[in-house]
């Protein structure tokens, strides 16, 4: 479907895929291409920005990174989307991933229909689904897991202890986002609930960028692993289907340890060498 070229006073927010910029839709690129200002969050690779966005657009860069102090508060957020929004302009608000699946999109939508914006949203392959494909491991195998769940642990009480017994007995899938730095916490909790000897653990380090590396062992032999410290973005799966990454990975691992995605306060002090690159401080 044809985009109109004189949509303005609009935000459209658009999902960027999980690291690939190959991944990103035909939509997503042709709404970057008109758009007047980019609202970018940290995981967006820059080849999006620098293929597809409209040479003379503004690109404000609003990323956040665990919680850390540099990161963008969410009230700036909203705030650079209404200002433009309300002066006339197109604002695309760029998002890692798929923009539905943790994520702030909520109270995005909450602040834009206050505000009598108009908005657009532009859906993108997830981080479960990308990750899962560039590491050989389809998430609902025939025989090995008939549903998945997508979770996250990134504190302690984000998962209730109870749950966790059911979490242990279940066939599903489990992925959880944000959750590298938890890792050892999930395992814990599953063996301690009787999670099965056949459940295989992988972590994915900067899923499907050339900097790819996973991680997978049977869950009851994490230690071999729990001493690396993960690259951010990181992706737990765990279920049977993770073990069906040995013979079916088809990426090799990457031999660098180095991050694809810049850090935040990196991103901002280059930024300042860039007239393109206007970045909204906290």
């Amino acid at each position: 479907m044809a985009i109109p070229t004189n949509i303005q006073g609009k935000v459209i927010l658009a999902a960027a895929g999980p690291g690939d910029p190959d991944l990103i839709t035909v939509k997503a690129t042709r709404w970057l291409q008109q758009a007047d200002v980019v609202l970018t969050d940290r995981l967006v690779s820059n080849d999006i920005l620098t293929s597809y966005v409209n040479p003379s657009a503004e690109i404000i860069y609003v990323g956040k990174q665990c919680r850390k102090g540099n990161s963008t508060p969410q009230e700036i957020i909203n705030a650079l989307m209404c200002t433009h929004a309300l002066a006339g302009k197109l604002v695309v608000r760029l998002k890692g991933g798929d923009v539905s699946v943790f994520s702030n999109i909520l109270d995005e939508l909450q602040v834009l229909k206050e505000s009598n914006i108009a908005y657009e949203i532009v859906p993108g392959v997830t981080s479960a689904l990308g990750a899962a494909a560039y590491a050989g491991m389809p998430l609902t195998a025939r025989g090995y897991s008939t549903a998945v769940r997508l979770m996250t642990y990134y504190k302690s009480d984000i998962v209730p202890d109870d749950y966790w017994k059911e979490l242990a007995s279940t066939k599903d899938t489990l992925v959880f986002y944000m959750s590298a730095e938890t890792v050892e916490g999930i395992v814990t909790k599953l063996i301690r609930n009787g999670v099965s000897n056949d459940t295989f653990i992988a972590v994915i380090e900067q899923a499907t960028t050339p900097l790819q590396q996973v991680h997978a062992v049977n869950i009851y032999d994490f230690e071999k692993i729990q001493d690396i410290h993960f690259l951010s973005p990181s992706l737990v799966v765990v279920g049977r289907v993770a073990a069906l990454h040995h013979e079916f990975a088809w990426l090799k691992n990457s031999e660098e340890r180095k991050h694809y995605f810049k850090p935040v306060a990196t991103i901002q002090n280059n930024s300042n060498n860039n007239k393109k690159a206007h970045v909204s401080r906290a």
